[in-house]
């Protein structure tokens, strides 16, 4: 069947603890250019974008913002966003369904939960029978407000998110069949008082919840069971983990599987609560582990990473490193516009002495003050290789591979954690040829790099991305909530 499909969204994940958002912070793409700069990508929109084609359905692009992870949205760009996607949407009307691209874990100011509020406005333009499905990040901060815009949400179960492709194609897919009338998807959130620290899928405790889910998703009825860890950087009422089912036509079903699901979680919340060595340590461990294996060894500084609100600046892992002096180290990357300007102007082959890093946060760290060697200069961009993401074009502005006390160091002109070994091969880098490869980023750069890395370990400096979690000043958090309060309970367990 052929129907009129709108897609769009906003998609922000709120570190509260982080300098604040302007509307200048976010990438805005409109109609064609929403197309173009998602198709073959690897992504939600990628998804939503073939499935589409394979319904034959007519793609009425809209609006989608983002922005690198950050502080509250003022107030003023989110009425702004917002604005944009649904005149957008009024324009295009008639449509016979609504695909969003959103978060779960959007804040702005006078609005904790920007994605009910999104969903409501949509819903508002488009009446009640015309379906409205969302894609949502499993770090969302998930509200019961949330279910009654939506006619089905979809999670992604996976941490590197390498399944967002696959969410957009089960939003359209739904979208179809209820359109067809041979689906009627029902909800049910259960919420639970825990907050975790970065999770990987690919270990426990969230592979075994994941796999729990998908047992659930075995019985007759039932469409998906998704683990949503929460993110722990928004000090908000409504932080932390929950399970979103999604049934045909049976609320109990639904109601059933999340609470089976969520008891499942909360019988494992102790194996969540993690303490990962500080810079010094996770430096000799490293160094130590390239001596027994061969490398690389790939080291992520947790604490310091962009795509969790992070400045992507700090200064505590890197110092630690070149402390050491490693053999054979690349550490990727530092973000000080700055400093990459100052050389490109001086240009390769030039001894520059460098300030490095340190500019936003104290608790990130005081600037490295230090003599580099300008190794080599680029324009920041690539296409994303790692299976999260495939054929994104990146544009990370101009970069420059410095040798500080014989270390490579990476500096950028944007903001982002590192997913994949492109942007150390754009700077003349193979990383299978180094011992030590260090960067930043909490989980995602483990789609692109465990291919490739003897041994994966984790820094966990002072920083706005901790995993330690009794380190954040929380003030509007619902308490009690485990790790925090020994007396939190769950009232389904």
């Amino acid at each position: 069947m052929s129907f009129r499909l709108a897609i769009g969204g906003i998609s922000h994940e709120t570190n509260t603890f982080a300098l604040p958002t302007a509307l200048g912070d976010f990438r805005v793409q409109a109609g064609a250019e929403l197309v173009a700069a998602n198709d073959g990508v690897r992504s939600y929109l990628g998804g939503m974008l073939d499935a589409a084609r394979r319904h034959g359905a007519s793609v009425v692009p809209l609006v989608q913002a983002s922005a690198t992870p950050s502080g509250t949205i003022a107030a003023s760009a989110f009425a702004t966003l917002l604005g944009r996607l649904t005149d957008a949407l009024r324009a295009a009307l008639p449509v016979d369904a609504v695909a969003l691209d959103l978060h779960g874990a959007g804040v702005a100011e006078g609005c904790d939960d920007i994605e009910t509020a999104t969903l409501r406005a949509v819903r508002e333009v488009v009446g009640a029978r015309v379906p409205v499905v969302t894609t949502l990040d499993l770090h969302g901060n998930l509200a019961p407000e949330m279910l009654a815009p939506a006619t089905a949400c979809f999670g992604v179960h996976l941490y590197p998110h390498t399944d967002a492709y696959d969410r957009g194609v089960e939003a359209v897919d739904c979208i179809a069949a209820v359109l067809a009338g041979r689906l009627r998807p029902v909800m049910a959130l259960e919420t639970l008082p825990l907050i975790t620290p970065t999770s990987t899928s690919d270990l426990d405790p969230v592979r075994a919840i994941n796999a729990f889910c998908r047992e659930l998703e075995q019985r007759p009825g039932i469409l998906d069971v998704a683990f949503f860890h929460g993110f722990s950087h928004t000090d908000i009422p409504q932080c932390g983990a929950s399970v979103l089912a999604v049934a045909d036509g049976d609320p109990e079903l639904a109601r059933a599987a999340a609470r089976e699901a969520a008891a499942f979680v909360w019988a494992r919340r102790a194996e969540f609560d993690r303490h990962d060595p500080d810079g010094p340590e996770a430096v000799r461990q490293a160094v130590a582990a390239a001596r027994e294996l061969g490398g690389p060894i790939v080291v992520n500084d947790t604490s310091d990473n962009p795509g969790a609100g992070a400045p992507g600046d700090g200064t505590h892992f890197l110092r630690a490193i070149l402390a050491a002096r490693p053999a054979r180290t690349a550490f990727g990357f530092i973000w000080d516009p700055e400093t990459a300007a100052q050389a490109h102007a001086a240009g390769a082959g030039a001894s520059i002495a460098v300030r490095l890093g340190g500019r936003t946060y104290p608790i990130h760290g005081e600037p490295i003050e230090a003599t580099a060697h300008v190794k080599s200069l680029t324009d920041g961009r690539f296409v994303q290789q790692s299976p999260m993401g495939r054929g994104r074009q990146v544009d990370l502005g101009p970069m420059a591979r410095l040798q500080i006390e014989g270390v490579d160091v990476l500096v950028a002109s944007v903001r982002s954690q590192v997913l994949d070994p492109e942007v150390f091969l754009l700077h003349g880098i193979d990383v299978t040829r180094c011992d030590i490869v260090a960067l930043k980023s909490s989980n995602h750069f483990r789609a692109g790099f465990n291919p490739v890395a003897r041994r994966i370990m984790t820094a966990d400096t002072p920083g706005l991305s901790s995993c330690n979690l009794r380190t954040y000043p929380y003030r509007r958090l619902r308490r009690p909530v485990a790790p925090l309060d020994a007396e939190a309970r769950y009232p389904g367990a």
